[in-house]
């Protein structure tokens, strides 16, 4: 299967965090599954350390070996996730958030999220959540 990571699993995922789902963590673990992080994730990651609202264990510069280490993929955002991402109905307003469904509807992607903000959104959708 293929499924698309929140920032937050991302997080937690390589911290080894307990607020990790188990079923989030054996899906990333898995070795038959291919797993995405969108830039979306690494920008907002970078934005929120660069202002002092996210604390990760090393230098910004370093979160990439994370992401190769683990065999994520990195998903970049196209046309097509903006179009999605601009009909979107506004249930928040968090552009992150927004651009990481609209990819997962455009890729076809399982969300793996803690986030059940994103049910709203997938609800007409073949595309589901996991947590």
């Amino acid at each position: 299967m293929t499924f698309l990571i929140d920032t937050h699993t991302f997080l937690w995922f390589i911290t080894g965090s307990n607020e990790l789902s188990k079923m989030a963590k054996e899906q990333i673990e898995k070795d038959n599954n291919d797993i995405f992080i969108s830039i979306a994730s690494l920008w907002e990651i970078s934005i929120k350390t660069a202002i002092g609202k996210l604390q990760i264990l090393d230098s910004y510069d370093t979160v990439i070996n994370d992401v190769t280490e683990n065999e994520i993929a990195i998903l970049p955002i196209n046309f097509i996730h903006t179009v999605i991402q601009n009909k979107l109905p506004f249930h928040h307003k968090d552009p992150f958030d927004r651009i990481i469904v609209s990819q997962a509807i455009a890729e076809n992607m399982t969300l793996i999220s803690r986030d059940d903000i994103f049910d709203v959104y997938l609800k007409n959708e073949q595309v589901k959540r996991i947590w």
